[in-house]
């Protein structure tokens, strides 16, 4: 008989004992089963058929990311419209089929034999002022999202990942000069008074969104997260809220020619000394596969009382020129004093100038269209 103390045999598992491996599988098998029967009309709950979660269960990544960190934040929430997120860059291939059809249909058709364009961003005196007598439109915005090279997203950061990318942002942004100039502010350090003032002030994000923690966005908070924002305040660096990084200029005006080249100068400058994450087909990436491409998204706070009386007119706009209507503040808010947010649909599959001038061109129209039902002569 073997002597179980000299014996170099495989040690037999307890009787009844699962492996970790067996029990995560069986887990996500009745997690499926569960998300399957509630209510819900989910990209995720379309996609995932019970064909493609056969084939992806078992899958992982190079950073260890399973199918559980992609539909985890769906699961627990089967209200989401979208549902799932990339753990890290190389989700957008292992799990591709799931993720290609949510990206087709939320990118109005980029198939996924398509590719995205290079990088083109124009000549930005095209752009202009969209509103030269200042009547319509009181703030220009925009953003775009990068990711840092080499490091996977969330939920597969752990905490030195947090702080290591900081580290890189602020060293990154040490560079800027004249009136990118500006502070850098670590949430790890921050009061709260003044943290909660620069939330009121809507230049920094907060803690607590319910997708997001149900996708373990949330971890180590607030480590490794922080701001940036230029002397004037028309520039922003969000790092690792929900991206790496969230790069915004904005300013106090109609001027989208002004904002956008404040933006590509910073990104100019930080692809000096930070690489971002690409992809052949799909372009920048993100943990959010809405938030692909181009990553821009360029909005503008405009009134229009008149367009705000026919919404049905000012739909049909902005469904034209592939514009978005959102509140005063954002998604899922209400307009105040008839003042909207308008912002580009198209992030994938276009330029960085087709883009902008998507999102020109209709607020151009709408302010025309404003304009007639006030009864001037166009």
């Amino acid at each position: 008989m073997c002597d179980s103390r000299l014996c170099a045999c495989p040690s037999k598992k307890p009787a009844g004992k699962k492996s970790a491996g067996k029990e995560r599988l069986e887990n996500i098998r009745n997690d499926y089963e569960k998300f399957m029967k509630t209510e819900g009309k989910s990209l995720l709950k379309k996609y995932l058929t019970k064909e493609v979660f056969d084939v992806l269960q078992t899958r992982v990544t190079s950073h260890g990311s399973g199918l559980k960190d992609v539909v985890q934040s769906g699961f627990a929430n089967p209200d989401s419209s979208i549902g799932l997120y990339a753990p890290d860059p190389e989700s957008y291939d292992v799990f591709a089929e799931l993720f290609d059809p949510v990206i087709e249909e939320y990118h109005h058709g980029f198939a996924k034999d398509a590719v995205h364009p290079d990088v083109d961003w124009g000549n930005i005196d095209d752009l202009g002022n969209v509103d030269p007598e200042g009547r319509y439109v009181l703030s220009t915005r925009i953003r775009c999202a990068r990711s840092v090279q080499g490091y996977p997203f969330n939920p597969s950061m752990n905490e030195a990942h947090y702080r290591e990318i900081e580290d890189k942002v602020r060293a990154a942004i040490s560079f800027l000069e004249g009136d990118l100039k500006g502070t850098y502010y670590t949430l790890d350090s921050m009061d709260y008074e003044t943290r909660q003032q620069l939330i009121d002030d809507h230049y920094l994000f907060k803690e607590g969104d319910r997708f997001l923690i149900a996708a373990n966005a949330s971890r180590y908070w607030p480590t490794g997260r922080g701001i940036f924002f230029n002397n004037d305040k028309t520039f922003i660096i969000w790092c690792n809220e929900e991206d790496h990084m969230r790069l915004i200029s904005m300013e106090k005006s109609s001027n989208l020619g002004s904002v956008c080249s404040r933006l590509t100068r910073v990104i100019q400058q930080i692809e000096k000394h930070i690489a971002f994450t690409r992809h052949p087909r799909l372009g920048y990436l993100t943990f959010c596969p809405t938030n692909l491409g181009t990553t821009i998204r360029a909005s503008v706070h405009i009134r229009v009382p008149n367009l705000s009386k026919n919404f049905e007119k000012f739909q049909e706009i902005a469904d034209r020129y592939k514009l978005q209507i959102r509140g005063s503040r954002g998604e899922h808010s209400k307009s105040e004093d008839s003042v909207y947010d308008v912002s580009n649909k198209r992030r994938l599959g276009l330029t960085e100038r087709e883009a902008l001038l998507e999102m020109r061109n209709g607020v151009v129209e709408l302010i025309k269209q404003e304009k007639h039902f006030e009864g001037e002569r166009i």
